[in-house]
């Protein structure tokens, strides 16, 4: 998708952040209306803490019995060029890893929230501890502060074509780590808290034969805002939740698909906050249920489970021939923040299940499928 960069003057987008940043400000204590779901057609088969500010069966051949390859585990920089520019990233490799002859690793891709960096959520979220101790690479990449004002991924910017951009350039990352690294495109994930969380299920509607799973933690549904303005009121839950068209160009890219065919969207686990005041908890149910609806899924009953002294979380589950394809995990008490996380660290609620590794066992249950 060509950039659309020669649209908006210098200017203009220092005026629309700082008024962004007046209304951000205000997010929290403004009132809203309810989540309206729009009807879904048959189109894709059949306060606690610090807040996030968001602007929110392949079938592998078997491996050798070989000698093992040492891996080295660490840290792996880079930039990734895109429609939307450039975009820096990191890698993480866990450390002592040996890898049998033609052995490939799962991806994670982990975005960050407004105000963080890919550092900044790999330390909150410890996903690197579960990388080390379940074998997968995490793919953290960096919002540039030119690009958004505020550190955000552009997830609402649809109007103007750059979140489509942005999202195709967050791609073409992991195609390079996957040049680098022993990934295994087949198993590829992605997940995302805030801002971060909103641009992960774009990514996931846009190029769903890319993912085998999507996980989103406070955020909103991919097609609910167009622009900055209708950002605020879709965080605020008074907008209708809605998937954005597949692009043709996306279809067209898809061996696997005729022309103008979409792809059945990848499992889709959400988690929220019921305290949350900067994105509506009310964004966590519309969303489950227009991904449900274009699955073809069913609400089962919903259940309260606690682990200790955790914070409770009501748990529904929307099932497909006896498959769970969304997972809604609404957090009692959590506010904006990543549920679970480090402690004495921003936008982290260590009080809360483990996101982290809620994300993990729901993404690695679908690699395989």
């Amino acid at each position: 998708m060509p950039r659309r960069s020669r649209l908006f003057s210098l200017s203009s987008l220092a005026r629309a952040y700082q008024r962004n940043l007046k209304a951000f400000a205000r997010a929290a204590g403004a009132a809203s209306k309810p989540v309206r779901v729009k009807a879904v057609s048959k189109l894709r088969a059949a306060p606690r803490k610090n807040a996030v500010a968001p602007v929110p069966p392949i079938a592998r051949t078997p491996r050798a019995a070989t000698k093992p390859v040492p891996l080295r585990g660490e840290w792996i920089s880079g930039v990734a060029p895109g429609p939307a520019g450039a975009r820096r990233f990191h890698a993480y490799v866990p450390t002592g890893l040996a890898l049998r002859a033609s052995e490939k690793l799962p991806l994670l891709v982990m975005l960050h929230g407004c105000g963080q960096t890919g550092r900044d959520i790999a330390a909150v979220s410890r996903m690197n501890r579960l990388a080390a101790r379940h074998r997968f690479v995490v793919l953290y990449p960096e919002q540039e502060r030119v690009a958004n004002a505020q550190g955000c991924w552009n997830w609402f910017e649809r109007r103007n074509g750059r979140a489509e951009a942005e999202a195709a350039t967050l791609l073409a990352a992991v195609d390079k780590v996957a040049r680098r690294l022993p990934v295994d495109l087949a198993r590829v994930a992605v997940a995302g808290l805030s801002a971060g969380a909103s641009m992960a299920v774009l990514m996931a509607a846009l190029f769903p034969d890319r993912f085998c799973a999507v996980a989103m933690h406070s955020g909103v549904a991919p097609g609910t805002a167009e622009s900055a303005a209708t950002a605020l009121a879709a965080m605020h839950g008074s907008r209708e939740a809605h998937l954005p068209d597949l692009p043709a160009s996306t279809a067209a890219a898809t061996p696997a698909l005729p022309v103008g065919a979409p792809a059945a969207l990848p499992p889709l686990l959400i988690v929220h906050g019921d305290a949350d005041g900067v994105v509506s908890v009310r964004n966590a149910a519309a969303t489950a249920q227009l991904w449900a609806g274009a699955l073809g899924a069913r609400a089962g009953a919903v259940r309260t489970l606690q682990r200790g002294q955790r914070y409770p979380m009501r748990v529904t589950e929307f099932k497909t021939r006896g498959r769970t394809v969304v997972a809604l995990r609404e957090v009692v008490g959590l506010a904006h923040a990543w549920s679970g996380g480090a402690a004495q660290r921003p936008y982290s609620d260590p009080a809360g299940p483990d996101a982290s590794a809620l994300i993990w066992a729901f993404v690695a249950r679908q690699f395989g499928k």
